[in-house]
């Protein structure tokens, strides 16, 4: 199961490849905070391990990643498990989910 970094990562990788400072900037975009180098590139390090991106050429120290097919299926499967959390809690503090 990944972690909360991991599912940001892959979030970001959604509409192509990106080097590690354009996921970055993309989850800034969505959450309003970057995560820490060894936050970032741990992430992709164990994602890489388990099939869920992988490594394209690059130049220099840009190296861009991509989501694999394995990894949108696992990003799927988080999302909606969190989606039903959300709804859950949402729903026991009195509020409309949206």
């Amino acid at each position: 199961m990944p972690n909360d970094a991991q599912i940001l990562v892959l979030y970001a990788l959604t509409d192509g490849p990106l080097h590690g400072y354009a996921i970055n900037t993309a989850i800034d975009e969505l959450t309003g905070e970057r995560l820490g180098p060894g936050s970032l590139y741990g992430a992709l390090a164990r994602l890489e391990a388990k099939g869920l991106v992988e490594a394209l050429d690059g130049e220099g120290r840009q190296r861009p990643v991509r989501i694999t097919e394995q990894g949108r299926v696992v990003l799927e499967r988080e999302l909606r498990a969190m989606a039903r959390v959300a709804d859950a809690g949402l729903r026991r503090l009195g509020v409309r989910p949206a």
